[in-house]
């Protein structure tokens, strides 16, 4: 009986924020500008929580390839028109001076029904995050991968980092998002699952309470996805740079379909308690990429450029299989580099060091993330 292959397709989430680009503060996105965005990407684009976010979501893409002329385009019409109305997006996940308290939520349904459900705690949500769907079937499969793949979120998110400030402050965290996201119930790391069907049980007894309506209300940090034969990975921080977006999209699509090679061989990745895999978690929260994560088979804290390395070693028959081998291999630029948020933290300290002022600090790293968004476009 020949053995079939799962697609492994993947497609690519990102919310933006919109900034004025003369104060550099955020701005509510205007309707007119969801109206052209609209017109152009149709149900490719659409309004966010708060009004000065859009959202935006490529095709369903073989590869990172297909996936890299979607997502271009989807940012390049975005930002041609934000600056019709002088805006421009951002791709960070938090904004480093804007107060939470001075934004309002989209007057759409959904999220007037949030607003009301998760009173003061949904109010801080002014962040951003990007999501990566990989398509697997069956179901069971996309559940026990589930249960594997929870290994290397922390991996992910260290990578992914892009928000070390908060209204004006630098935290000490490479990813802030986390801390406000994470007051929302039913997020952080998946739970164990044995099945599809229980998955499915545990969801039902929520929605049979009226507690949620259907399974997107649950924001863990890896998911089935309620509304695709995926599964989606959640844990990242929004990137700057399209070629940084890329290259974590590669790794979840060859990760998933190493995951599966090892599953056709009766094999699979060890699985470890939430607990440990939480300390990771945090470690990469706290210091992205400066610091390492811990090796529980070694039982060492290894460096982070070590386990790039042995990813990239461990994932290449799978990037052939995509032709992804560059996107992997960018995974050491990225790490040469530093994170958006060692990115950020360093053109606050230059703009600081010219001009000895925190303001006028704090807008140079807004113009600095405008600089990325569009490096690549």
């Amino acid at each position: 009986m020949a053995l079939i292959h799962p697609e492994f397709t993947i497609g690519i989430e990102e919310e933006y924020l919109l900034v004025d680009r003369d104060s550099m503060a955020l701005a509510e996105a205007p309707e007119a500008l969801m109206d052209e965005c609209k017109a152009q990407l149709e149900d490719q684009v659409s309004p966010e929580f708060l009004n000065c976010q859009i959202e935006i979501g490529t095709k369903v893409c073989r590869n990172v390839a297909e996936a890299r002329e979607d997502l271009k385009r989807l940012r390049s019409t975005v930002s041609a028109c934000a600056a019709k109305h002088n805006l421009a997006p951002i791709a960070a996940s938090c904004h480093p001076f804007a107060d939470w308290r001075d934004q309002k939520h989209t007057d759409k349904e959904r999220y007037n029904h949030l607003a009301g459900d998760l009173a003061g705690v949904v109010r801080r949500m002014l962040i951003c995050g990007m999501h990566v769907h990989v398509g697997i079937d069956p179901p069971d499969r996309r559940v026990d991968l589930m249960n594997q793949l929870s290994y290397f979120l922390p991996h992910l998110l260290a990578l992914s980092c892009s928000s070390p400030f908060w209204q004006g402050q630098d935290t000490g965290l490479s990813c802030y998002r986390l801390t406000v996201f994470d007051n929302l119930p039913r997020t952080g790391l998946p739970p164990r699952m044995e099945s599809f069907g229980e998955f499915e049980r545990s969801v039902q007894a929520l929605v049979d309470l009226d507690v949620i309506e259907d399974s997107s209300k649950i924001w863990w940090d890896l998911r089935p996805s309620h509304q695709f034969p995926t599964l989606e990975t959640r844990i990242c921080d929004v990137q700057p740079r399209l070629e940084d977006a890329l290259t974590l999209a590669a790794i979840i699509q060859a990760i998933a379909r190493m995951l599966w090679r090892l599953a056709v061989k009766n094999q699979r990745w060890r699985i470890y308690d939430r607990f440990l895999i939480a300390e990771n978690r945090w470690r990469a929260q706290r210091y992205g990429v400066r610091e390492g994560l811990i090796d529980f088979g070694l039982a060492e804290i290894i460096p982070m450029g070590d386990l790039v390395e042995e990813l990239i070693e461990i994932l290449q028959e799978d990037a052939r299989f995509f032709e992804s081998t560059s996107e992997l291999e960018n995974a050491r630029e990225m790490l040469r580099t530093g994170s958006s948020a060692g990115r950020q933290r360093q053109a606050y300290s230059d703009a600081l060091h010219a001009e000895d002022d925190q303001d006028h600090a704090m807008r140079a790293v807004v113009r600095h993330l405008i600089e990325e968004f569009h490096a690549d476009l």
